[in-house]
């Protein structure tokens, strides 16, 4: 499949280049992310978005950098800023060229001036380099940098005020800032050594980042500059702008620093390979020997049922089992009588401990059964106990007929968890489908485990329960005449809406409906669900279904689990497909998974949406880049290449066959 590319009469179109974002990460919980042609459209955008502390929390250090091109005392600002509706100044009209690997690289044409500027964002450091290099000029050319700071949380928005210290301390090449108390410094420095800082602190006020007023948030941000760069630069040198928590000591360090990373980086040549870098960015790896899953970028942190769906497709694909276990190993950690921490809580998340099962089912294949149940057996064992106690004071519990009951007030306990004002948005208190499908794959697994490994008193325990669950399962859920699962079962009877979580009860390895019967699921979810993104969250057909996106972030909140389509369902879609169907079902497969790589080169480039509206042009929406649904294109992926590994095969013993039968 072709790799990124982007049209260059189009750059100068903002309905063109607003649309398209660009995300580094640097491994720790930190980030650069803005559009194309550098305009950051959302409160998030940044070039210099880190973790100052131990919490989950990441702060805007320098929002922008302002380049302005002076020739004969005439400035060209390249910038692109959005104030109150009006664009001012307006950059991006010299924009000639954008290249994303081996790093976003941007070209600009100003008259006979050519200049070219390769971002990179720095890995294990809170490290920001630019480079900037003249290619063509015909006059003596001076450089500007503007440098605008924001020193803010990630969520809020900065305001003009006199807390702020405006003082530019010097440093190498450079100065350091410290907007306020409690932040760490950023020290901003030249490779050049003749380059100085004219110190000017001002406010610049009313930034519009119009994502956020699409979003229903508030979206205007007042940012401080304490003044700018300026150099000398000639035709074919190269200039490199520093900014970092960490003082660099020369400028031939940071020449070297900048030449040695680059050279590290891969390139992201095709669909695949962008997969493989999105992929990486979501594993970080904190302080106190923490290794943890971004559930998505620009505002989500870590999340646990979200740690579990992604973490198979985000490691076991490119063969990073150490990685896979690391993050479980950090999440088993935090264990306590039976239950994770945090966002993994079974009082929070009642299916989250559940998915840590089938996350122990992928990596079964890369470690073996007797591994898994050495390394992970008395988690898997304390996990069903709590589950058989209860958590919460019975709010999510094992009730005596086999399945888990899971109803809290004021909480969405399962993974369509909106709330606002304290009331859910998705309303599927008591029986869900997803989490007593997977309860019973959980159980089934451990015993499976614990029967290879002669672990005979939990065999004895549970051994009887698997049927139970079944038989109540099938009573509970199925729904004959309609040809599929309710959603869920509360004390008023059966929820008969058609969404996409009884799809999961289908594909997970230990299943409690037949094959006849999945026959007729996956017929009706491809009748109600099925789109070229993914599978709707519900019917069109269901009164509550919403196709589009919603400006108040309360409808957003409700209509994004009542219709919009997500990615990672779709892993138990195939799983299904693949089951009944074999070889049949390979060139859908492969159709359907390639109709992501046009996806890819819109919203976050290289990387794949939260979710999309319901209905055609399927507009992405949500995070821009989130961890469950590149790791479901990646366990996609991987079930390909294992049925046409298994195709192969096949063919391969036919002709084997032909040849024999020929020769006789």
């Amino acid at each position: 499949m072709p790799g990124l590319t982007f049209d260059k009469r189009e750059l100068g179109n903002l309905e063109y280049s607003l649309q398209r974002e660009m995300l580094a990460t640097d491994r720790r919980g930190g980030y650069m992310s803005t559009t194309i042609v550098g305009c950051n459209t959302r409160k998030y955008h940044g070039l210099i978005v880190a973790p100052i502390d131990t919490t989950d929390q990441t702060y805007v250090l320098l929002s922008s950098l302002d380049e302005t091109i002076v020739q004969h005392d005439q400035s060209f600002n390249l910038a692109l800023h959005r104030f109150r509706g009006v664009y001012e100044p307006r950059g991006h009209k010299y924009i000639t060229d954008f290249e994303y690997t081996p790093c976003p690289t941007i070209t600009y044409r100003v008259g006979g001036v050519i200049l070219k500027k390769e971002l990179l964002w720095i890995h294990k450091r809170t490290h920001l380099m630019i480079r900037y290099t003249l290619v063509d000029a015909h006059s003596k050319t001076t450089l500007r940098l503007r440098p605008f700071l924001a020193f803010r949380n990630k969520h809020s928005l900065s305001k003009a005020n006199m807390d702020a210290n405006v003082r530019s301390y010097p440093v190498v090449n450079g100065v350091k800032n410290r907007l306020y108390d409690g932040f760490p410094w950023l020290h901003m420095q030249l490779s050049k050594d003749s380059a100085k800082f004219i110190a000017a602190p001002d406010w610049y006020y009313d930034f519009e980042y119009q994502k956020e007023l699409e979003r229903g948030y508030e979206g205007y941000e007042d940012l401080l500059t304490t003044g700018y760069f300026e150099m000398d630069i000639e035709k074919g040198e190269s200039i490199i702008f520093s900014a970092s928590v960490d003082e660099m000591a020369s400028s031939a360090d940071i020449v070297e620093y900048f030449n040695t990373s680059i050279a590290r980086r891969t390139h992201k040549i095709d669909f695949k390979s962008c997969l493989h870098h999105s992929a990486r960015q979501f594993i970080i790896r904190r302080p106190g020997d923490r290794t943890e899953v971004v559930a998505g970028y620009p505002w989500y942190g870590v999340d646990g049922r979200s740690t579990f769906i992604s973490l198979p497709g985000l490691t076991l694909e490119q063969g990073y089992k150490e990685d896979c276990m690391a993050v479980l190993d950090t999440m088993v950690a935090d264990m306590h009588n039976g239950d994770f921490a945090g966002s993994a809580s079974a009082e929070v998340a009642a299916d989250a401990p559940l998915w840590f099962f089938w996350t122990l089912q992928q990596l079964e294949e890369h470690i073996g059964a007797k591994a898994v149940w050495e390394k992970y057996g008395e988690a898997m064992k304390g996990i069903l106990g709590a589950y058989r106690k209860g958590f919460f004071g019975g709010c999510v519990a094992l009730h005596s007929n086999g399945l888990i009951w899971a109803a809290r007030e004021g909480y969405a306990l399962t993974w369509m968890n909106s709330v606002m004002g304290g009331v859910p948005q998705t309303p599927r208190a008591g029986y869900t489908v997803e989490i007593n499908a997977l309860w019973y794959n959980a159980v089934c697994y451990a015993l499976e485990l614990a029967k290879k490994c002669g672990d005979k008193d939990f065999v004895a325990e549970w051994k009887a329960l698997p049927k139970q669950t079944k038989q109540a399962f099938i009573e509970c859920f199925l729904l004959e005449e309609e040809g599929h699962l309710a959603d869920y079962v509360d004390l008023r009877g059966a929820d008969k809406a058609v969404r996409c979580n009884q799809i999961i009860a289908c594909g997970l390895p230990y299943k409690m409906v037949d094959d006849e019967q999945i026959v007729n699921i996956l017929l009706t979810v491809r009748q109600h669900l099925l789109t070229p993104l993914g599978l709707r969250s519900l019917s069109p057909e269901d009164s509550r279904f919403e196709s589009t996106y919603k400006e108040n972030p309360i409808e957003q909140e409700a209509a994004s689990k009542n219709g919009a389509v997500w990615v990672w369902p779709l892993m138990f879609y195939f799983e299904c497909a693949f089951a009944l169907q074999g070889e049949k079902f390979l060139a859908k497969a492969k159709e359907m998974y390639e109709a992501y790589d046009d996806n890819i080169q819109t919203y976050c480039i290289g990387s794949v949406a939260e979710y999309y509206d319901a209905n055609p042009p399927f507009a992405p929406r949500g995070a821009f880049s989130m961890a469950w649904s590149v790791g479901a294109l990646l366990y996609i992926r991987q079930l390909i290449d294992k049925q046409e590994a298994k195709a192969a095969r096949a063919a391969k013993r036919t002709a084997k066959k032909e040849v024999k039968t020929s020769k006789k």
